[in-house]
């Protein structure tokens, strides 16, 4: 860990850690992380040693339970991305600011309203300020300076093209996000996964259990040997085109079944990333879709992190959901940079203690 900041941190919706795993990487001090999902704590606490998990519905705790987690003598920093269900369930236009579907949106308001911490950070989907509910949300932060954007990840050093929207709050002063780090050159494909040993699709490399690849139907196999890096199913002979995509209305899905480039940044790793039909997630050369250790990469967890106990079996979809959930690592060191910057414009202004 970095030089420690005065700051304390409990991440609400943790879920395998990688916000976590990033802020302390750069300093903070993040005393607990919150989440409903059980596969979530080998993970959080395998990974973040001296970080609690908490194996709660955040709707469920008191300010009490959190407040007693911010230790006295450092800055408290509420932190989180509170899950949204899919913006493309939503008519255009309409009002769902009263949808059910919000409330762990609006538990996290509440919180941060009950609490009062000092500094409060939010990653979610770039839709969000779109919505109705995104204006409740914000009445929660009277007397914070606040700051948000849509970043594009790969401008700040995470390997996918990943837009997200990043919420900054503070109650010391004006807090900004820092400016690209990687503006000049993003990193590739290539930069992140180039290494690791070669592994056939169905199969996993022996001393990396997580090194493993979903198996393909020969159907499938015979498609992704006529893919090219960067193009998609438009390729293949007539008959391997599924009927689908045949019609006029599936021609616009033309980013599904694709290699990645070795010279470009990844797809957006979602939780069913390591299939090879559900994106542009095969691997540039071998073929079959991208590993579970490979889409952790692209999500900036380092190579070490650990999602399953020793000599576990690796359910696909269970880690699939962990890595795909996920904050990027260097997205929480991102945040983390940018809190340390705004400490020290406080401090500039003669305003810590």
């Amino acid at each position: 860990m970095k030089q420690s900041l005065p700051v304390a941190c409990v991440d609400l919706f943790c879920g395998a850690g990688g916000l976590t795993h990033g802020l302390r990487k750069k300093g903070i001090d993040v005393k607990a992380g919150v989440d409903l999902d059980p596969a979530c704590r080998f993970a959080y606490e395998a990974n973040n040693r001296g970080a609690k998990f908490l194996e709660r519905d955040v709707e469920s705790l008191t300010a009490e339970e959190i407040s007693g987690l911010f230790p006295k003598g450092k800055y408290s920093l509420l932190a989180g991305c509170a899950p949204c269900q899919p913006f493309s369930t939503y008519a255009k236009g309409k009002d769902t600011s009263s949808d059910a579907k919000w409330r762990l949106l609006r538990s996290f308001a509440k919180m941060v309203r009950r609490v009062q911490p000092d500094l409060v950070t939010m990653e979610n989907v770039p839709q969000l300020p779109k919505h109705a509910i995104f204006d409740e949300f914000l009445r929660a932060f009277d007397g914070y300076e606040t700051w948000m954007g849509v970043v594009e990840c790969e401008a700040y050093g995470v390997p996918q093209r990943r837009r997200r929207l990043v919420f900054l709050a503070s109650r010391l002063g004006p807090i900004s996000l820092i400016s690209p780090t990687h503006k000049d050159r993003h990193p590739t494909v290539a930069d992140t996964i180039s290494y690791l040993p070669n592994i056939a699709a169905g199969d996993s490399h022996w001393n990396d259990p997580l090194h493993a690849a979903a198996g393909m139907s020969e159907l499938n196999l015979e498609r992704i040997r006529q893919s090219r890096p960067g193009g998609s199913w438009e390729d293949w002979d007539k008959e391997l085109v599924a009927e689908c995509h045949r019609r006029d209305t599936g021609k616009t899905f033309s980013s599904v079944y694709g290699r990645m480039r070795w010279d470009e940044p990844a797809p957006t790793m979602t939780t069913l990333c390591y299939g090879f039909g559900n994106g542009r997630f095969g691997h540039p050369e071998q073929d079959r879709a991208i590993s579970l250790r490979e889409a952790a990469l692209f999500q900036t967890f380092p190579k070490s992190y650990k999602f399953v106990p020793q000599g576990e079996c690796v359910n696909f979809r269970v880690v699939g959901r962990l890595i795909g959930n996920a904050v990027p690592v260097r997205l929480g060191e991102v945040i983390a940079l940018s809190i340390k910057e705004h400490l020290k414009q406080v401090e500039t202004r003669g305003c810590l203690n």
